[in-house]
């Protein structure tokens, strides 16, 4: 895999959580909304059952507790659908057979599928989200390259790093897990107002 576009999507994976329903707008069962399309909460809990089953616990998420995984799982979602909104907005795709070849490429690197699914499980890539992970990272190289840069550089991932966040102008996240951060590209968690100023 591309060293450094797995350390960009690592970057922004590397973050926390989100609770409430109702708030912006979002409806029950909702845990985040981009321009219409709505992640429900059971996305979320069927993606913290398969993080934590990930590597069979081998995994650093796998260890994490419960509301780590929950961060964990909503980011990875919401990464994905501002990802995914970023492309459209530029005309771009990532097709099906792109995100084969590279899978593909990356057992042979590995030596077959079972070693590449440890590697990643490891990484906290759970078997479901395979396919998820190389299509990510082929989104990131595009986004890049749509602009001449090359996601493996300080200039390109800088170039991602504002797609995304203007991808994520109309992202409403169900205030429970956090609030995404445009600069940073991330779910933080929100300050308690005790500690806020």
């Amino acid at each position: 895999m591309h060293r450094r576009t797995a350390v960009v999507v690592g970057a922004l994976l590397a973050v926390p959580t989100l609770a409430a329903c109702g708030a912006d707008g979002l409806t029950p069962g909702t845990a985040a909304v981009l321009d219409g399309r709505r992640i429900p909460v059971a996305a979320v809990e069927a993606r913290v059952a398969e993080l934590r089953e990930a590597a069979g616990g081998a995994s650093a998420d796998a260890r994490r507790p419960p509301d780590g995984l929950v961060r964990r799982a909503v980011t990875d979602l919401v990464l994905d659908a501002v990802v995914a909104r970023a492309l459209a907005d530029r005309g771009l795709a990532v097709g099906g057979a792109e995100v084969a070849a590279a899978r593909t490429a990356a057992q042979d690197r590995y030596g077959g599928a079972g070693p590449l699914a440890r590697v990643l499980a490891a990484r906290g890539v759970p078997g479901p989200g395979v396919d998820d992970y190389f299509r990510r990272e082929l989104s990131i190289r595009r986004l890049a390259a749509a602009t001449g840069q090359d996601a493996a550089t300080p200039a390109g991932d800088h170039t991602v790093r504002l797609a995304l966040a203007e991808a994520a102008l109309h992202l409403r996240v169900n205030p429970r897990y956090g609030t995404w951060n445009a600069d940073r590209v991330a779910l933080l968690p929100d300050t308690p107002p005790w500690l806020a100023g």
